[in-house]
């Protein structure tokens, strides 16, 4: 069925038509183009939905998503980030192969669509010129015949009157023939012009009509295969990522099947674990015989000169010892029950949960308490004992975190051990870059003044030293822990506060306690006597002082030395001093001035002369 032959009169309807299927197809487009916007605006919000539940960085959330649950969620998180990228392609597919392909292909359309009708119009207007000049040649043609007709009338009428003159007759028959000649031309003009209109009829109605409504069929024919076509690449846009959409809920489903309950389990374990035993059967308490429940300053005192503290709180032949409990200055005040003094306890901060708790609390008490005295002196890291008390007190957290669980301490330990071999790594990689550019210096002078480099390789090789230092104290702490507690150089315990080679009894009685049951833990009657040494010294008293070391020879700076860490002294250049301590192998040397002044300074910076024949003189290899 063609337009030209069933439409060759509908013009006009096929006008409104064709722009009709113009503004179905920018419809189409329309609709697309805020498919894709949708698209867009689905992809950046499932990105920000991702974004907001991921982890953030250094946080505590971060070590959450160490369990597998949440491991699988960040799978999720990330699944979804894929999966919102896969409708940014539906977007920019679309886009690309619809919206930009058929806003080009309208704009093509309707110039085709212009020229067609244009054409059409120029036809119509053709015929209807051809129409307007029949019209014109009839009507003259019929005004000639009319014209002729009456001059005919005219000229028999003068003929047939005798009083008509001859002349006047001649004049009337030779105007009729001159009308019905003039007539006779607007006949052969109006049948000229007759057949040229027919002519050009049929072939405005057989021929040019037909061509170009076939043309604009044909358009209209191509419009709707375009918008067919159209309607399936949108189909395919979205079928060509089902498949990586499809992995990515394969993914989100093997991370769900990958959770371990048993894992996430053992992980809490791990996270909590204090490394306690659950406390003991509470002991009866028989308020039927009199017991003694007072301990005074005259007792703690006697029993700490006879060297057999009897401590009892409360009657219990096991009682616990609060490490912070104030001595008594009235002798016959009575000291409270050990329930009351549990249940203040209990409600103060920090907490401990347990009687076993507060032994652990006496044990490190006594450990460093005796720490102190040993460290009172030394290069670095000493401190007083009130102010360590004091913030023992207060919460503050020790630096050795003393305050934690034996397990979760351990982890803290671990923790800050791995934190400075990583700084020490990095501070040698750093040393070994300077030394290789005072290397080219060296071969290249005009690149650069190698003495420039060596402040600042000094300084490097200072705090490497310092980072060593750092890292053998809490290896050190991490060791005791472990319970490894293995022979270390005197270096390793002058930082890490062990004591065990100037008084081991103090030590000893600590460990014995501990190793005397076996979940740990020690009762009264195993610590009475390190307990009672610690408890029955006020905070406020003097440590003892330390014997100063004897001299194993003398050394000779050949630097200058400035001294700002504590524990380390400034000498000057050809400066001559006593030694007293030899380098271990950790780059420092213990120097002494005189009676009062003594610290460390770096082995390189002196020339150390040892007495072989002084006490205490020792070789280290």
């Amino acid at each position: 069925m063609s337009w030209g032959t069933e439409l060759w009169d509908q013009f006009d309807n096929l006008e409104k038509h064709t722009q009709w299927g113009i503004d179905i197809l920018e419809k189409y487009i329309k609709f697309v183009k805020e498919r894709t916007e949708i698209e867009l605006s689905y992809a950046k919000q499932l990105r920000n939905l991702a974004k907001k539940y991921q982890p953030k960085k250094n946080s505590k959330e971060e070590e959450e998503y160490r369990y597998t649950a949440c491991k699988a969620f960040l799978s999720t998180l990330n699944e979804m980030n894929d999966y919102a990228g896969q409708h940014e392609v539906i977007s920019e597919n679309m886009t690309s192969n619809i919206t930009v392909e058929l806003a080009r292909y309208v704009q093509e359309l309707k110039q085709e669509r212009k020229s067609y009708f244009h054409d059409g119009r120029k036809a119509q207007q053709h015929i209807e010129i051809c129409w307007k000049q029949l019209e014109s040649s009839k009507r003259r043609f019929e005004r000639d015949c009319k014209e002729a007709d009456r001059a005919q009338q005219y000229f028999e009428k003068m003929d047939a009157d005798i009083n008509v003159t001859k002349a006047d007759v001649e004049k009337a028959r030779q105007q009729a023939q001159v009308r019905h000649q003039m007539a006779e031309d607007s006949k052969a003009d109006y049948s000229s012009i007759l057949q040229k209109f027919n002519h050009e009829q049929h072939e405005y109605y057989y021929t040019h009509i037909p061509n170009i409504f076939q043309k604009i069929q044909e358009m209209e024919e191509r419009r709707i295969v375009r918008i067919g076509e159209s309607m399936k690449t949108y189909a395919e846009v979205d079928r060509q990522v089902i498949p990586i959409i499809g992995k990515c809920l394969d993914e989100i489903v093997k991370a769900a099947e990958s959770i371990d309950q048993k894992n996430d389990s053992q992980l809490v374990i791990e996270a909590y674990k204090s490394g306690f035993e659950p406390p003991g059967d509470i002991e009866f308490e028989d308020y039927t015989q009199p017991m003694k429940r007072t301990v005074s300053d005259n007792s703690l005192s006697n029993s700490r000169g006879e060297g057999k503290p009897e401590l009892k709180f409360g009657g219990k032949s096991k009682g616990k010892l609060w490490p912070f409990i104030k001595k008594n200055k009235s002798p016959k005040q009575q000291k409270e029950p050990l329930s009351h003094r549990f249940n203040e306890f209990m409600v103060s901060k920090p907490k401990i949960h347990c009687f076993r708790s507060l032994k652990r609390g006496t044990q490190s008490f006594c450990f460093h308490k005796e720490l102190m005295k040993r460290t009172i002196g030394k290069p670095t890291y000493a401190f007083e004992a009130r102010d360590y008390v004091l913030s023992l007190k207060l919460g503050a957290t020790p630096e050795d975190f003393s305050n934690l669980p034996p397990e979760q301490r351990r982890k803290k330990l671990q923790q800050k051990v791995d934190e400075l071999n990583k700084e020490i790594q990095k501070e040698m990689d750093q040393r070994d870059a300077i030394t290789k550019m005072k290397d080219v210096y060296l071969k290249n002078p005009q690149m650069g003044d190698p003495a420039s480099l060596d402040h600042k390789l000094t300084e490097v090789s200072q705090n490497i030293e310092k980072l060593r230092l750092e890292a053998q104290k809490f290896e050190a702490w991490l060791a005791e822990v472990e319970g490894r507690l293995p022979a270390r150089s005197e270096q390793a315990r002058r930082q890490s506060g062990m004591f065990d080679a100037q008084n081991p009894a103090t030590v000893n009685s600590c460990a014995q306690d501990r190793e005397s049951s076996p979940d740990g833990s020690y009762t009264e009657e195993q610590s009475q006597e390190g307990e009672g040494k610690v408890l029955a010294t006020d905070f406020d008293d003097e440590f003892d002082e330390e014997e100063p070391l004897p001299a194993i020879g003398t050394c000779k700076a050949l630097y200058t030395f400035e001294g700002q860490n504590e524990g380390t002294i400034s000498v000057a250049e050809g400066e001559t001093l006593y030694v007293i301590e030899e380098d271990k192998g950790d780059g420092w040397t213990r120097i002494r001035r005189n009676e009062d002044e003594e610290g460390y300074v770096p082995t390189s910076y002196v020339e150390v002369y040892l007495d072989k024949n002084a006490k205490g003189a020792k070789t280290y290899i």
